[in-house]
């Protein structure tokens, strides 16, 4: 049975979702209970399940866990397994799609397929953290577009067409050229087998091509190719524009699977391909990544700051946010990983609540516009606090995990790069501006808005929703080292792999 865990893991909600659209009929009051006591049921029962992969992971082992290969289509195989790195993504999206599924309770606008749309993202999502196979890997990440594409595009707002096409187009269009160069490691290495690939030498020669000298060879032309797909997945500076419009538009529900999760692909990616497998071109193009990481956690706080609307503001605060991450996955060091890993993982706990709060006041008064608020505090004590507790998270206060992935990345890069470090430590600063600019204006002052003056606070649904996070934001805040000693071996591992796969003239080959 443990060697089909992380299947069960995976496909538990397809089966679910499988059900809805074979056996629910019907559109009345029932049939719409039915459907969203079966998502939550089943998102439930999957977390339950991946608790078992957690408790029964060894991080000492710095291999792939709960491996399952078989043969699949034309000599393909389906081959999934985690490591210290993957599992707690895993471990994130079985814990937030519950809380996701009780969140979009309100919604009554074909509710089975709303369910069924999510129960696919969730397997889908599952399945790119636990892939372990070049194609496996490509089909889960390019079919997680489609769910999410509907949930924008069928359940979204007024320009919700628009988004949804958007959001499609770029990601599918960084991630084409990512096919591209699959085909091409396929070609020189001979297989699919992501563990064998992580071992392969991919050719870091320079060699001419229509003219231009490749520097880092093959490895550079692949790296590019990844980094196309990975960093628009991100979303990194420049290529970040579809992210706000996309979360405007989107459900409340949407805006959290999409800020907590499908965000973390990118980094994921950076750390199970461009760092293990293009070594070479990860260590000669990472002054680039460096400095698009610092203007987008400068630039997107700056624009932060000038939005209007709340959900705008969060999306280009995950952007930010995102920057950091990027910067310590580049500095290939301890600290700087391990950081990056963490500060993916507090990000999807506090992004995800902030797009909560967001949706707990609109679903009151339907409108996200900041000038429509103010002076909340009156009314909605209980909601006060807990978007004051996830302000000063976004913040990176100490004692909540915001602080310890922030500090981490901080000190990761700052041994690499000083300059890149003391810009992009101005982000802290940055965020603090935006986000209790903010807070001040939709929470504090006087109640003189009429139409806020009936508004109520949360009830026992929507606390309930929060409490997990509220949890989740302090325990690895105090106690980071429930993080850090499950992926700290894995990364130490990454690490030195990937020093050790550098040529001795790693140093002048980058000043190039």
């Amino acid at each position: 049975m443990e060697n089909q865990l992380l299947s069960i893991i995976t496909f538990l909600p397809l089966v679910a979702a499988v059900i809805l659209a074979l056996f629910m009929r019907g559109d009345d009051a029932a049939a719409k209970n039915g459907a969203r006591w079966l998502a939550l049921f089943t998102t439930t029962a999957t977390f339950v399940i991946s608790l078992f992969v957690l408790f029964r992971f060894d991080p000492s082992n710095t291999g792939f866990q709960f491996v399952e290969e078989r043969q699949w289509i034309l000599g393909l195989s389906y081959r999934m397994g985690v490591d210290g790195i993957s599992v707690l993504f895993v471990m994130l999206t079985t814990f937030l799609m519950p809380i996701t599924i009780a969140a979009c309770w309100s919604v009554e606008t074909r509710v089975k397929e709303y369910m069924i749309a999510f129960l696919v993202l969730e397997t889908l999502m599952l399945g790119v953290f636990c892939a372990l196979d070049l194609v496996l890997f490509y089909l889960f990440f390019e079919a997680g577009l489609i769910p999410m594409f509907l949930i924008i595009g069928i359940w979204g707002g007024k320009d919700r067409i628009y988004a949804s096409f958007k959001f499609f187009l770029y990601t599918f269009l960084g991630s084409v050229l990512m096919l591209v160069a699959m085909i091409a490691m396929y070609m020189d290495a001979g297989t699919t087998n992501m563990v064998q690939l992580l071992t392969h030498d991919f050719g870091s020669e320079t060699f001419s091509l229509l003219g231009f000298q490749v520097v880092g060879g093959l490895q550079t032309m692949l790296f590019l190719a990844f980094f196309a797909s990975f960093a628009v997945k991100m979303p990194m500076w420049p290529v970040h524009t579809w992210l706000p419009d996309a979360h405007v538009q989107a459900p409340t529900a949407g805006s959290v699977v999409l800020a907590a999760i499908l965000l973390k692909m990118g980094g994921y990616g950076f750390l199970r391909f461009s760092l293990p497998m293009f070594p070479v071109a990860s260590d000669l193009l990472s002054p680039l990544v460096f400095w698009l990481s610092a203007i987008a956690i400068v630039y997107t706080s700056l624009v932060a700051l000038a939005q209007s609307d709340m959900k705008k503001l969060i999306a280009y605060s995950s952007v930010a946010h995102m920057g950091y991450v990027t910067m310590g996955i580049f500095a290939a060091n301890q600290q700087g990983v391990d950081g990056a890993i963490f500060q993916m993982l507090s990000h999807g706990f506090i992004s995800g609540a902030l797009f909560l709060c967001v949706g707990v006041i609109y679903d009151r008064m339907h409108t996200r516009e900041i000038d429509a608020y103010g002076g909340l505090v009156n009314r909605m004590p209980a909601y006060a606090l807990v978007f004051m507790f996830f302000t000063m998270a976004n913040v990176g206060l100490p004692g909540t995990s915001g602080f310890v992935g922030e500090f981490l990345t901080l000190v990761g890069i700052f041994q690499v790069n000083t300059w890149v470090a003391a810009f992009a430590t101005t982000g802290v600063i940055l965020s603090a501006s935006y986000a209790l600019w903010l807070y001040r204006r939709v929470v504090f002052g006087d109640l003189i808005k009429e139409a806020l003056k009936t508004i109520t606070d949360m009830d026992r649904r929507e606390k309930a929703i929060f409490a997990p996070l509220i949890a989740m934001t302090l325990i690895l805040g105090v106690y980071p080292s429930l993080v850090t000693d499950i992926i700290g071996p894995s990364v130490s591992a990454l690490v030195t792999d990937y020093h050790a796969a550098l040529p001795a003239d790693g140093a002048e080959l980058a000043m190039h």
